[in-house]
């Protein structure tokens, strides 16, 4: 989770700012797409990456850790594009907002730092302050690693597994919709 966390959301800031800077956006604006096909086109090619970085960990784990895989990994793929999907469009919005690489990377580095804080990744989520809770369960972060724990260790199904799912879905719609309102047709 961290990892695609990480990864996600620089490379879909930087791809998409790096575009601007370059010109090629103007190219891409010429054409008759819609914004959500110009976000689709960007976010699907990063989705199979992710499930490419995902299944070598998923390896690495079981072999070199033997990390005990109890639950279904088809629910776990299934809840891993809702993941990916929200991580992508927080690198896109990013690349909305900023206007040189270097400010997407610095925007996805505040978005990256408290993701690991919060989320229950590095400290126990319960031993937290109350307002740190609160903004971990923004996080979606938060919501993927209790996923992920409790269908590899637990073999949780999606009944155990859906109070974690609709956080997610929702920051990931909330998301695409703020990146396709700020995505502009024109360049300024």
């Amino acid at each position: 989770g961290v990892v695609l966390t990480m990864t996600m959301v620089i490379m879909t800031a930087l791809g998409m700012t790096r575009e601007r800077e370059r010109g090629t956006m103007e190219a891409l604006l010429a054409m008759p797409v819609r914004p959500v096909e110009v976000m689709l086109g960007k976010i699907l090619p990063y989705i199979l990456i992710g499930y490419v970085q995902v299944l070598l960990v998923l390896i690495a784990s079981y072999v070199v850790f033997v990390v005990p895989v109890v639950g279904s990994v088809w629910l776990l793929l299934s809840v891993l594009i809702v993941f990916i999907t929200a991580n992508l469009a927080v690198g896109f919005t990013f690349s909305t907002v900023a206007k040189n690489q270097l400010q997407a990377m610095q925007m996805a580095i505040f978005f990256f730092l408290p993701s690991i804080l919060l989320s229950g990744f590095m400290f126990p989520f319960r031993g937290m302050p109350d307002w740190a809770q609160w903004l971990g369960e923004v996080l979606p972060l938060t919501h993927f690693l209790r996923t992920v724990r409790g269908i590899l260790l637990k073999g949780n199904g999606l009944e155990a597994v859906w109070p974690h799912l609709w956080p997610l879905i929702a920051f990931t719609l909330a998301v695409m919709a703020i990146a396709l309102r700020r995505y502009r047709r024109t360049l300024d």
